[in-house]
C-alpha cells in the first residue's frame, strides 16, 4: 500500500514540476507533505536517515556557495571580466561569443551554472546593445556552455552534487574523470557555434570601436571586497581539491568560506543572504523527502533489481543505456529531480558491479547534465535565462531554443559514448 502511494504521489508531483503549472517548490513541498501525512515515510527517515532522508550536505553546500557569490556580485568583478572579453575580441561577434562561452563554462565549473548565468546574462545585454547585435544567440550559447562547463566539477551543476553525495565521490574524482572530456566538448561546442549561429555574426567596425573605448576598471565598484572575495573563493576551491588530505566535506568548506567572508568584510548578514535562492534550497528538501519515500517503501529497491536483471550484469550495456536514457529524459524534464530519483537506483547497480561500476555514475552525470541542453526546460539555467530574456524584450521560444539545443546535445552526448567505452569498458 505504501509503495503504491509513494509512486502516485511522486508521479503527480513530478508531472506538476515538468508542466510548470505550479511552482516547482510548491509541488515538491506538497509531495513531501503527502508522503509524511500518509506514513509512506516518517520524520526519523525524512530528516535524519542517510539513505532515505534530506541530504543536508547538498543543501548546505549550495547555501554556502550562494552566500559567497552573493558577496562577489556586489563587487562588479563579473562585469569587469565580460567587458574585458569584449575588448579582447575587438568587437568581432564570433570572437565575442567564443570569449563569453569560455568564460561562462570556466566560471560554471567553479560555481553552479544558475548563479553563473545570472551574473553573465545582464552583461551580455550591455555588450550586444553596444554592438547592435541580437543577444538571443549569445544567451543560448552561454546557457549551453554553462551546462557543459558545469559537468566538469562537483559544484558545477546541482545534479553532480547529488551524484557525489550518493556515490561518495570527491571534488577530485570529477576533475579526473570528467574535466578532460569537458574541455574537448567545449572546443567542439565553440566550433558548432560558428555554424549554428552564423547568421548572427554581423560586424560593424564603428560600433566595435566604441566598445573598445569602454573602461572595464570602471565596472569594479569595491576593489577591496573583490580581493577579499576572490581570496576566500580560492581557499574554498583549494579545500575542495584537498579533500583527501583535509577530510572536510564540501558542504563544511562552503559554509566555512561563507562565514569567513561575511565575518572578515563589511558586508552585512542581510546583504550576504539577499541573493540566496531559498526556493531552490526548499525545493531540494522537498524532493529529497519524496525520493526518500520511494526508498523507504521499497520502490527503488525493486526498480534496481529490475534494471540489474534487464542488463544481466553487462556493464557496458548499462552504461550506454544510462547515458542516452538520462540525456533523453533530462531533455524533457528538469535534470535535478531526475538525478535525485535515479541516484539511489544507480547506487544499487554500482554496488552490484563492484569497482568497475563507477562508470555508471559518470554515465548518469554526463547524460543528465548534457541532456539538459536539448530543450528550454531541460535544466534550471535554461529556464532562468529564458525568463530574463523575456523580461528584457528578447523572448526565446521553446522550439527556437530546442532546434539548437537538440543538435548540441546529440553531438556532445555522442562524443561521451566512445569516451566512456574506451576509458572504462
Amino acid at each position: 500500500m505504501s509503495a503504491a502511494a509513494a509512486i502516485v504521489i511522486f508521479a503527480a508531483a513530478y508531472a506538476l514540476i515538468a508542466s510548470e503549472r505550479i511552482h516547482r517548490t510548491a509541488a515538491a513541498l506538497g509531495g513531501a507533505a503527502l508522503m509524511l501525512l500518509l506514513h509512506v515515510t516518517d520524520a526519523e527517515h525524512a530528516f535524519f536517515s542517510q539513505d532515505s532522508g534530506i541530504d543536508w550536505n547538498v543543501v548546505f553546500l549550495l547555501l554556502g556557495m550562494m552566500v559567497i557569490v552573493s558577496v562577489l556580485r556586489q563587487t562588479g568583478g563579473f562585469e569587469y571580466v565580460a567587458i574585458w572579453a569584449a575588448k579582447r575580441a575587438r568587437g568581432r561577434p564570433y570572437r565575442l561569443m567564443v570569449m563569453l562561452v569560455v568564460i561562462t563554462a570556466v566560471v560554471s565549473a567553479l560555481l553552479d551554472n544558475v548563479t553563473t548565468v545570472l551574473l553573465v546574462v545582464p552583461v551580455t545585454f550591455l555588450v550586444c546593445e553596444r554592438l547592435a547585435l541580437s543577444p538571443v544567440p549569445y544567451l543560448m550559447a552561454e546557457v549551453m556552455a554553462s551546462n557543459i562547463g558545469g559537468t566538469a566539477t562537483l559544484v558545477g551543476d546541482p545534479p553532480n552534487i547529488i551524484i557525489a553525495s550518493r556515490g561518495g565521490l570527491s571534488f577530485n574524482d570529477f576533475l579526473v574523470h570528467l574535466a578532460p572530456l569537458v574541455v574537448g566538448l567545449l572546443v567542439v561546442f565553440c566550433l558548432l557555434c560558428r555554424w549554428l549561429f552564423r547568421a548572427a555574426f554581423r560586424y560593424d567596425p564603428d560600433l566595435a570601436a566604441e566598445v573598445m573605448e569602454l573602461e572595464e576598471r570602471e565596472a569594479i565598484t569595491d576593489r577591496r571586497l573583490l580581493v577579499q572575495g576572490l581570496a576566500v573563493l580560492g581557499l574554498v576551491i583549494a579545500a575542495f581539491v584537498l579533500h583527501p588530505v583535509l577530510h572536510y566535506e564540501p558542504s563544511v568548506v562552503a559554509l566555512l568560506g561563507a562565514g569567513l567572508l561575511v565575518a572578515a568584510t563589511k558586508v552585512t548578514t542581510e546583504q550576504a543572504l539577499a541573493e540566496v535562492e531559498w526556493s531552490t534550497l526548499v525545493f531540494f528538501m522537498g524532493l529529497f523527502v519524496m525520493v526518500g519515500g520511494l526508498v523507504h517503501s521499497g520502490v527503488i529497491g525493486r526498480i534496481s533489481e529490475s534494471a540489474a536483471e534487464a542488463t544481466q550484469g553487462r556493464l557496458g550495456l548499462a552504461a550506454m543505456l544510462l547515458l542516452w536514457g538520462s540525456a533523453g529524459i533530462s531533455a524533457i524534464i528538469d535534470n535535478i529531480p531526475y538525478v535525485a530519483t535515479m541516484s539511489p537506483i544507480v547506487a544499487e547497480l554500482v554496488g552490484d558491479a563492484g569497482p568497475d561500476g563507477q562508470v555508471l555514475w559518470w554515465a548518469l552525470a554526463l547524460g543528465a547534465d548534457l541532456g539538459g541542453n536539448a530543450t528550454a526546460v531541460g535544466a534550471s539555467a535554461n529556464v532562468v535565462v529564458l525568463g530574463i530574456a523575456a523580461r528584457n524584450g528578447h523572448p526565446i521560444g521553446f522550439w527556437h531554443f530546442t532546434k539548437y539545443g537538440i543538435v548540441v546535445t546529440l553531438v556532445t552526448v555522442a562524443l561521451c559514448a566512445p569516451y566512456l567505452w574506451l576509458r572504462y569498458l
